[in-house]
């Protein structure tokens, strides 16, 4: 990867501030100073203005329930430790809902996983009030049509038991389960994302931070 692509993806500065940078000599890889359209590989050091490249966090994190996760919401409090570092959460998880958050401070990562073109999935256990109709999981797999959203992508779905259904969505529009439920007039007790493609929020509990394996920030 070009020196200039590699800064500008890595957050640091565009590639037109970093032609300037590189040209001014306040670039240096693995101490020798950067020259204009060299290329940069795995395990290369490179520092700007004396200033090491950006490190990269990828956190699992567990939301509670009653959390908000917007701007305007009580979320950035509880996550002073990271958001000192530029952390913030891949994607939104509504207040009433709780589980699994990707949190990062690699821009890169929103459009990878929340971007029109993702094809990362989501899991989420979904607890009703009623007893499920065995035929909604067909429901949801032919691609339910509805009031809010019109036509929706087949969502995988399976009953665990008479009030308890796991859900696995593709697209994530705003408050989908529950506006998809409460079309077929069941009213939810509670959800809970356990799965963001290969990521699970295993033993986490409410509150809980992890960080990502190579391994899984490679799968991302």
């Amino acid at each position: 990867m070009r020196i200039n692509k590699y800064l500008r993806d890595k957050g640091l500065v565009s590639r037109r501030e970093a032609d300037k940078l590189i040209s001014a000599g306040e670039v240096l890889v693995d101490g020798r100073r950067a020259e204009m359209g060299m290329l940069i590989y795995e395990g290369d050091k490179v520092v700007l203005h004396q200033k090491q490249e950006k490190e990269y966090i990828y956190l699992a994190y567990y939301k509670p329930r009653g959390l908000a996760t917007q701007a305007t919401g009580n979320f950035e409090s509880v996550i002073t430790e990271w958001r000192e570092r530029g952390v913030f959460p891949v994607g939104r998880l509504d207040k009433e809902s709780e589980g699994l958050l990707i949190l990062t401070n690699d821009g890169r990562l929103t459009a990878k996983i929340t971007g029109p073109e993702s094809k990362t999935n989501k899991e989420y256990i979904v607890n009703v009030k009623e007893g499920l109709s065995k035929g909604v999981p067909a429901i949801f797999e032919k691609g339910m049509q509805t009031k809010t959203f019109g036509k929706l992508l087949p969502a995988k779905a399976r009953i665990v038991d008479r009030h308890t259904l796991r859900v696995v969505l593709l697209e994530g529009k705003r408050h989908q389960i529950r506006v998809m439920l409460s079309e077929l007039h069941y009213t939810i007790t509670d959800i809970k994302r356990v799965r963001i493609g290969h990521i699970l929020i295993g033993d986490l509990r409410p509150g809980q931070t992890r960080k990502l394996t190579p391994l899984e920030i490679s799968r991302l």
